[in-house]
């Protein structure tokens, strides 16, 4: 599936545009096109800056949610995350609210080699002890993200997907012994959504720099990012990472059958949908491959 288009233009010059009616401190400073994904077009602003910008109406709330919710659980996390150094709003005849917010320097754990990413597994579960913490009751929700994958609509499009594979019988095997682990029933969890290595950046040391992109952030069960544990890592690394988070009890059996669930689904996604990003299609292949090696 290719990436959506843009149902706005947006180029340098608009970007300058609304710098200067809305930011005119920052205006000025070298302006570079980084990005154009899904959701945002991406610039570099400076040497330490990023102007994110909403390239479709369905992603405008979701760049929404990171205004409002980042500063606020930003304190709270052991990583860095891009949190608005400036919130802009509609202007310039771009109808959506942008931002500016920290660039941070470094490679996409995506590109880098499986192997080079254990030496992170266990700073990233220390981040997700500090995330994985009760929401409030008005915290953003995401239909997509964090729910149970046993309703009728994710299962139906998991099965759809498993259809489609050379492995269909091992998977499916698999896909229904994880989804009808139990249920989460516990206090709704902040969830960053969308914990796949393409979010994770890496420092020049090798250790994780920041978590980016958290236009999926929601409430719900923490197996949804748990499910990185086979996204991002490969045996030796997912072993650390789970050993961290198991440690006194915190994380349990079914949470990880429905993680299983969680990686299988997201791994048929990105390896059947991601054809315009190499480094996520493959991320979407291993993670399959290494499901496959799991007990049913």
């Amino acid at each position: 599936m290719p990436t959506p288009a843009a149902e706005v233009q947006i180029d340098t010059s608009l970007v300058e545009a609304l710098l200067a009616e809305q930011c005119p401190a920052l205006e000025g400073l070298p302006l570079t096109p980084t990005t154009n994904g899904w959701d945002n077009a991406v610039y570099r602003l400076g040497d330490s800056l990023t102007v994110r910008l909403p390239r479709r109406a369905q992603a405008a709330p979701m760049l929404e949610n990171e205004i409002t919710w980042l500063p606020i659980i930003a304190p709270l996390l052991t990583l860095p995350v891009p949190q608005p150094v400036y919130a802009g709003h509609p202007g310039c005849s771009y109808p959506y609210s942008w931002m500016v917010a920290p660039w941070f320097d470094g490679t996409r754990a995506a590109s880098a080699p499986l192997a080079s990413r254990t030496a992170f597994a266990s700073e990233l579960a220390d981040f997700l002890w500090t995330l994985h913490a009760p929401a409030p009751a008005h915290a953003p929700i995401n239909p997509f993200r964090g729910m149970s994958l046993a309703q009728e609509g994710p299962d139906t499009r998991a099965r759809a997907r498993i259809a489609r594979e050379r492995e269909r019988d091992g998977l499916l095997r698999r896909w229904e012994s994880w989804v009808s682990a139990p249920d989460f029933d516990d206090v709704d969890m902040w969830l960053h959504g969308d914990l796949h290595p393409a979010n994770l950046v890496m420092g020049h040391d090798g250790h994780l720099a920041a978590v980016i992109d958290w236009g999926d952030m929601t409430v719900g069960d923490p197996a949804c990012d748990l499910a990185t544990a086979w996204l991002t890592f490969d045996e030796e690394g997912r072993g650390i990472f789970r050993d961290r988070l198991d440690q006194g009890g915190a994380t349990d059996a079914a949470t990880w059958r429905r993680a299983q669930a969680w990686a299988l689904h997201l791994g048929l996604l990105f390896a059947q949908d991601c054809s315009d990003d190499p480094d996520l299609q493959e991320c979407g292949r291993r993670a399959l491959e290494a499901l496959l090696t799991e007990p049913v």
